[in-house]
Parts: structure tokens; sequence; C-alpha cells
């Protein structure tokens, strides 16, 4: 699993812990400028080593990977997981948006209590 050296390229151990689905994607993200390897922005060739910090923005998050083994072969989820330690903090939920189907008519008592629930005005 690990290279000869103790680095891998950026991209392909990005693609190698299952982050992106290809390593093309990978070096897209990178030359986007949403890799930034501890703190400065990554080219797709840059080497990563044990102890780096990556964040990676992922469908409009930001995750923080810290490398503990570099790796350049695609391995499954379990051997992945311990390639990196994830330190993204949890995601606030989605907020619930009440929406009533357009001609539905007017809110029932029942509905209306339910509407103004769900907007906290009991």
């Amino acid at each position: 699993m690990s290279t000869a050296g103790d680095s891998v390229r950026v991209d392909a151990w990005l693609w190698a812990v299952r982050v992106y689905k290809t390593r093309s994607a990978a070096t897209t993200a990178c030359r986007a400028g949403h890799v930034r390897v501890n703190g400065e922005r990554a080219k797709a060739a840059q080497p990563v080593r044990p102890g780096d910090e990556l964040r990676v923005r992922v469908s409009g998050f930001d995750r923080i990977l810290i490398v503990k083994q570099p790796i350049s072969k695609r391995v499954g989820a379990a051997p992945a997981a311990e390639a990196m330690d994830d330190r993204t903090p949890p995601r606030d939920p989605t907020p619930v948006i009440a929406q009533r189907d357009r001609g539905a008519g007017r809110p029932t008592k029942r509905e209306r209590r339910e509407i103004d629930r769900l907007r906290g005005r009991e």
C-alpha cells in the first residue's frame, strides 16, 4: 500500500482514500484551488507526508483530513479510513422548510397549528 518513499502525490492520495471518485476529479479540484496542504494551495503533484493537514472542499463543505499513511493505490473503505484522520466538524442539520402545494386552498385549523409550530410561533 505504501510507496517506496514516505510521500505520495496529493491527487493520488485523495483518490486512494476515496475522497474523490476519480484521480482526474482530484486533479481538477487541485487546479481549482479546492485543496490546501498545511494552509497553502496545493498543486496536483505536491507530495503529502504523514502528519500533513489537508483542507478539501467537497460539495460546498470543507473536510479537514490528517494524513496517517501515504498510499497511492486505491483501497477499500476500511483501509482508507485507517490512512487518514478525519477532523471535519459535524455539519448543522438542514432546516425544514414548510411549503404547501399551490392551489391547495386555505389550510385547516390543524394544518395552521402545524405551520405555526414549524415557524416557532406556538
